[in-house]
């Protein structure tokens, strides 16, 4: 088993920023995606930014210049820096890594967290 803690959301006005992290645990023998996606109300999941093991990133057209995701592989951790806020940037922030489960076989898994929210309102 895999296990994802999320943390880092918050309410915060127009302008402001967060940072969000998330951390994998348990049963890993390699990570090589690590990413953020988000889900309004209403809308569709949609991804934010991913990160791959060597540090290369995709980044949503919407929140390029404003959101940063970087990791820190010994941790297993990811982040995502979410400068200048907007009010349409309010959703659940879900956590999602990808690899290799330490388990003999080296099945793949694709993990998710269970969602942090950020509300972005004046």
């Amino acid at each position: 088993q895999v296990q994802l803690v999320e943390s880092g959301g918050d309410l915060v006005l127009p302008g402001g920023s967060l940072r969000l992290s998330c951390t994998a645990s348990g049963s890993i023998f390699s990570i090589y995606l690590m990413g953020w996606y988000r889900q309004a109300p209403g809308k569709q999941r949609e991804l934010v930014a991913h990160i791959t093991n060597s540090g290369s990133t995709n980044v949503a057209d919407s929140v390029r210049g404003r959101f940063t995701i970087s990791r820190n592989n010994a941790e297993n951790t990811v982040y995502l820096q979410m400068n200048s806020l907007k009010p349409e940037d309010t959703a659940v922030y879900y956590c999602n890594v990808q690899g290799l489960r330490n388990n003999g076989r080296r099945d793949a898994f694709d993990a998710w967290g269970r969602g942090t929210l950020g509300t972005v309102s004046s």
